[in-house]
């Protein structure tokens, strides 16, 4: 492996090269998949090389074939290094059927079972908290990624009844809920070594009082690391009021789905979002994409904003070990966000999503 991907490929040995599956899928990702794509060939140089797969899967391929990606899909991701994701979702279909036709599955099938979404206020961009600038915002999300309100049990029964119940089975396993909790724990050592626990132990009365049982118990093992343990409607309130309170935060897979979308508004914009879904142990590849979704409502006018999926290639390189390549992409995006004329829609400017793109990789080369 090369050094960070400081260093170009000695004389005569080819770089290192790394197989990406490549899923824009649907409305913007569509547009902001390949802006991420062209950063990360700029950051790459002759230091490494990305051969990618671009798969056409997503909402189109279903209207065509009855299915988001083929039976077989998950075979098929099998043999990649990572997975690049744009967005899913189209107003054609139903949102369960999008997810659990793509993503979940594939989060599942690769024991994803960190999703890992920053939160911090790059500069040059004015988020809606008075007097909260990039001191204030920068935290850590850590969300349990394949259990939950999302582990898909339940059921419906007497449809279309007066009669009709719905069921939805949340599901928590001690061994995953221990593992998430250590990683965050990992995690908050390399940062400001303090963790926040959210739950709602007050109401749910025995998954989230496992929850908070797990957290008392690891929390032992790190006693180098301050925590704190917040109701999911107190955690809300703080992150509008004193998001400086926080540097990781651990949640459940809804809890955090729905803080981490506050944490993109705190930010300016979910255009700006990166996420990543790990399996840390690496048995598995590993899948990033931008928070944002599909936003068909701008979807094909050439104004999204990038900045979300490059972040999420700039998290996919350092995953992959190239540190010094996302470090570079990173250090690219802030003096780019720092620019009122690279500021797109969202953030109340008029840039497109090219010329956000054309800035990152011309900072890339200086």
């Amino acid at each position: 492996m090369s050094d960070g991907g400081l260093q170009e490929a000695a004389e005569g040995e080819a770089p290192r090269e790394y197989r990406i599956a490549s899923i824009a899928g649907d409305g913007i990702g569509l547009e902001v998949l390949p802006a991420g794509i062209a950063v990360l060939e700029a950051a790459a140089g002759t230091s490494f090389r990305v051969v990618w797969e671009h798969l056409d899967w997503g909402t189109d391929r279903y209207h065509r074939t009855g299915a988001m990606m083929p039976a077989d899909g998950v075979d098929q991701l099998r043999a990649y290094d990572a997975i690049y994701l744009g967005a899913i979702g189209d107003p054609s279909l139903p949102d369960h059927i999008t997810l659990w036709g793509l993503l979940l599955p594939i989060r599942k099938a690769f024991d994803q079972y960190v999703n890992v979404r920053p939160v911090r206020l790059l500069p040059g961009v004015t988020g809606p908290l008075r007097a909260k600038g990039p001191t204030e915002i920068d935290f850590v999300c850590v969300r349990e990624n394949t259990e939950g309100e999302y582990a898909g049990v339940g059921g419906r029964v007497h449809r279309g009844t007066q009669y009709e119940v719905a069921l939805e089975t949340a599901v928590f396993s001690r061994f995953n809920v221990e593992r998430v909790m250590r990683y965050s724990f990992e995690l908050a050592r390399t940062r400001r070594k303090h963790l926040t626990s959210v739950t709602k132990s007050n109401a749910q009365q025995f998954s989230m009082t496992m929850w908070d049982d797990v957290f008392d118990l690891v929390k032992q093992d790190y006693p180098d690391v301050a925590t704190t343990s917040l109701l999911v409607d107190a955690a809300a309130a703080l992150m509008v009021r004193a998001p400086e309170r926080f540097d990781v935060v651990v949640a459940s897979n809804l809890f955090a789905d729905i803080l981490t979308d506050l944490g993109g508004a705190i930010m300016g914009s979910l255009g700006l979002a990166p996420s990543a879904n790990l399996d840390p142990d690496r048995r598995f590849p590993s899948m990033f994409e931008p928070v944002h979704g599909s936003a068909p409502d701008i979807a094909g006018q050439g104004i999204a904003n990038p900045i979300g999926a490059i972040w999420a290639g700039a998290m996919m390189l350092e995953h992959l070990g190239q540190p010094a390549a996302a470090a570079r992409i990173m250090a690219a995006v802030e003096t780019v966000s720092a620019d009122p004329a690279s500021a797109t829609a969202d953030l109340g400017g008029s840039a497109s999503t090219t010329r956000v793109t054309e800035a990152v990789i011309a900072q890339l080369s200086t």
